[in-house]
């Protein structure tokens, strides 16, 4: 118990040394009366803020403003160390995952045939999937520039395509001679089906296509 109170002391004070937008704890409340939230969640009422304190220490827990604006300002009584513990691990990952996230771009042209336009949205379902932001670029070339509902259907389409795997992040827009398309990873991705091998040598060319099919839509425009 000593041990346990010492760890979150521990915690509790080097967090508001390093972070002045950390909210208060303990004995750092600074109002008389808050409105009081139990470690379950429990609203018990508008409370003094030393029977609040005592009630927290009954449950070897700490008590926490979550809302210092509100009237009264209102207080929740939790493990202060392990929900730092949890905001930072949850932070960390979330930077992780921003790290290892790249910007993709697939270029196509307002009039793609039907067997490049696959090609290519292959690869950019295979870039979501893989947690990637992917840029779609249709380039438009001297006379085409007086055609950019066409390149405008073609985005259409691949946004039609991605679904569930991706979500429009910015809306097709004219960048020069290139018309663009931002879309990113839907946070709800259905969890990818291993295709089912089929014999033959059709089968062998597929899959040594879908294989190299992100490199080199990568560069393909």
């Amino acid at each position: 118990m000593v041990f346990q109170i010492i760890r979150r002391w521990l915690i509790i004070s080097n967090t508001n040394t390093n972070k002045e937008d950390e909210p208060r704890v303990n004995s750092e409340i600074r109002a008389s009366e808050i409105l009081l939230i139990d470690d379950q969640g429990n609203k018990l009422g508008v409370v003094q803020v030393s029977e609040a304190l005592r009630l927290a220490e009954e449950r070897e827990m700490d008590l926490v403003e979550v809302a210092p604006l509100a009237h009264p300002p209102v207080c929740r009584i939790l493990d202060y160390g392990k929900y730092r513990f949890q905001q930072q691990k949850r932070d960390k990952d979330a930077r992780k995952k921003q790290k290892n996230q790249t910007v993709k771009e697939i270029k196509m042209r307002p009039k793609i045939d039907q067997h490049d336009y696959d090609f290519k949205v292959r690869a950019i379902r295979s870039f979501l999937t893989d947690g990637h932001r992917v840029k779609v670029s249709v380039f438009f070339r001297g006379r085409e520039m007086t055609f950019l509902d066409r390149g405008r259907e073609v985005l259409n389409r691949v946004k039609a395509d991605i679904e569930p795997l991706g979500k429009v992040e910015t809306e097709p827009r004219m960048e020069g001679a290139y018309m663009r398309m931002m879309v990113s990873p839907s946070a709800n991705q259905p969890s990818p089906k291993p295709d089912k091998p089929k014999p033959g040598k059709e089968s062998g060319d597929s899959a040594q296509q879908d294989e190299r099919l992100p490199e080199d839509a990568d560069n393909a425009g």
